[in-house]
């Protein structure tokens, strides 16, 4: 990034959960609550930029357990800011704990399982307050070659039982 040039980014992040349906008595769910939009705001430097939340991720499988995928609003989904007909990519990172800075890289459009959850309640509000961490990484070498503006974009993020 040219010095004196600034960059505000945005992500507006979306959350679907999904439930299985089946006949069963207890049919399988999972549900994320808690995401909020992320902010990096004014961007001086060309250092990595990391935006960490926590969130409520639950799964009511025999083993608590649960797949994440997630979608960018770029072209087949990818994850891209845009400012314009700049493109900015960004990294998403998922943890299935709280407090994290780092995790599980996630790929566009595909699906990562594995996870467990330890809440105990779909929405976090019994047991622990949050379950999972999200990770969003802007690096610094995409930073060093970024056009100013204003960057946004949209990060879908879908959680499914095991």
């Amino acid at each position: 990034m040219r010095s004196g040039s600034f960059l505000i980014l945005t992500l507006v992040v979306g959350a679907l959960g999904a439930g299985a349906i089946a006949p069963p008595a207890r049919a399988a769910n999972a549900r994320i609550t808690g995401l909020r939009d992320v902010s990096f705001g004014l961007i001086a430097g060309t250092a990595d930029q990391t935006a960490s939340q926590n969130v409520c991720a639950f799964s009511s499988s025999n083993t608590n357990g649960y797949s994440v995928s997630a979608l960018g609003s770029a072209g087949g989904g990818a994850f891209e800011l845009s400012s314009g007909s700049a493109q900015l990519p960004y990294e998403v990172l998922w943890a299935d704990s709280a407090n994290q800075s780092g995790g599980t890289s996630l790929v566009a459009g595909t699906t990562t399982g594995g996870f467990i959850s330890v809440a105990t309640r779909q929405t976090c509000n019994r047991g622990p307050r949050s379950s999972a961490s999200l990770t969003v990484v802007i690096r610094s070498a995409t930073l060093s070659t970024a056009r100013a503006g204003t960057y946004t974009g949209t990060l879908q993020i879908t959680i499914a039982p095991e």
